[in-house]
């Protein structure tokens, strides 16, 4: 259950919505945007003088981190759909924290042993994103609220891996360091945006009217709700494993990919895609609002799913056969894969919960889909060693979008015809029936 709010939580629960929403969104956007500054910087890196156990180095980094965010999306699952409010805004300073004291050790541990700092770093920092999205969920604005703290992990990655680079590239600094230098540059915003989230108060008894109560759960509450909704939720599921596997290629093998488009000498470059996506993506899940319908809000949503697919598959196509731009192909993948990604996070199991009004919360639900996301990537990692000498990242990502968008658009439609059958029929998920229609 939400803790009564701060005085100056009380002040700001009575404040115009316009003002309520823009802190928020500033509150979530900037502390999930920090975050990753003790996260991606290291992917700015290419890490080519060392190899290990015949991976290539970087490779090894990346599942190395992949490990410890990977074990915390498994433990989130039980921790952060237990987690009071009380705790998140401590829990979210302590695990960066952490993660910030791993990245000092990675500089100062000798390649290529400092590998196992990044498992260290990656573990508690797999637990901050759901400890910044209960701040949101359960809202009639949680979309739009929550498009906002997406479009942190839209963007961040790309801002500190050009914030990376500028050290390297700039300064000299080594790409050991860079890492933990990086983080160093963001622990001032980082505080003032978790102050600001401790001042949101919780849902409104308007909210929790349209949206229903967001409550902590039990090992028998999420039992119970996993095994009444199975088959739906693998469909998802399995959706959102391709998303993030390939996501996840495009993001932490930027570099590699942008060298073989021919841009790699320019480290603005990766901030400039991100930031043309986030607008975009921001736009596109934001507009959920719009749909008080709980039922026809999650359908659209999964139409929408199907139309980022569409967009990859045009994209790929486009830059293949009829000449597209490497700048525009990035920005059209980039926006192809975070519709569906983000709204995941912003209307699908929000929306879904919403529906049924069983006892349940987003965090439970996102900590499934990530620690299976996450998992899958790692396989993949293993599987193909992105680092190997040679190893041409543009052309397996082509041929990887394809595939995931084809799986996809196929699992999302069998999932469209499920839910249509298995949603209550109401008017905004309250216990008030629908309109009644002849014939």
């Amino acid at each position: 259950m939400n803790t009564r709010p701060s005085p100056f939580g009380d002040r700001l629960a009575q404040a115009p919505p316009a003002f309520f929403s823009a802190w928020c969104v500033i509150a979530a956007f900037s502390a999930y945007f920090c975050m990753y500054a003790f996260r991606k910087p290291y992917t700015a890196g290419a890490f080519e003088d060392e190899e290990l156990w015949g991976l290539g180095y970087k490779t090894v980094l990346v599942v190395s981190q992949l490990l410890g965010y990977t074990t915390a999306k498994f433990i989130g699952i039980k921790v952060i759909s237990e987690m009071p409010a009380q705790r998140r805004a401590p829990g979210i300073l302590v695990l960066i924290g952490i993660a910030h004291a791993a990245l000092l050790l990675f500089a100062l541990v000798p390649p290529p042993w400092n590998f196992a700092c990044l498992f260290f770093n990656g573990l508690p920092l797999g637990m901050v994103f759901g400890l910044v999205l209960a701040y949101l969920e359960g809202r009639q604005l949680t979309e739009a609220l929550a498009a906002g703290l997406c479009a942190s992990f839209i963007v961040s990655s790309g801002v500190v891996k050009s914030v990376g680079r500028w050290l390297v590239l700039e300064h000299g600094v080594s790409e050991y360091w860079m890492p933990f230098l990086t983080g160093l540059l963001f622990v001032p915003p980082l505080l003032l945006s978790v102050w600001m989230l401790r001042q949101i108060p919780p849902p409104s008894s308007k909210d929790i009217e349209q949206r229903s109560e967001r409550p902590t759960m039990t090992r028998e509450d999420r039992s119970g709700f996993f095994r009444r909704h199975a088959l739906g939720l693998a469909m998802l599921v399995g959706v959102y494993v391709l998303i993030t596997v390939l996501r996840s290629i495009r993001d932490d093998f930027a570099v590699e990919i942008w060298t073989r488009l021919g841009e790699s000498g320019k480290p603005s470059i990766f901030a400039q895609t991100e930031t043309l996506v986030m607008i975009g993506v921001m736009v596109a899940a934001g507009s959920a609002i719009v749909i008080r319908n709980n039922r026809r809000a999650f359908l659209v949503a999964i139409v929408a799913v199907l139309v980022g697919f569409a967009l990859v598959i045009g994209a790929v196509l486009g830059y293949r056969h009829a000449g597209l731009a490497p700048f525009a192909f990035m920005v059209l993948t980039g926006f192809g894969l975070y519709i569906p990604y983000v709204i995941f996070h912003t209307t699908l199991f929000e929306r879904l919960i919403a529906c049924f009004r069983e006892r349940s919360n987003i965090g439970f639900l996102i900590y499934i889909a990530d620690a299976s996301g996450y998992l899958g990537y790692i396989a993949v990692m293993l599987f193909r060693n992105f680092g190997k000498s040679g190893f041409d990242h543009l052309a397996f990502f082509l041929h990887a979008s394809l595939l995931v968008a084809a799986v996809s658009i196929v699992l999302m439609i069998a999932a469209l015809i499920y839910f249509r059958r298995q949603l209550p029929r109401a008017a905004f998920a309250t216990g008030t029936p629908e309109p009644s229609t002849s014939g």
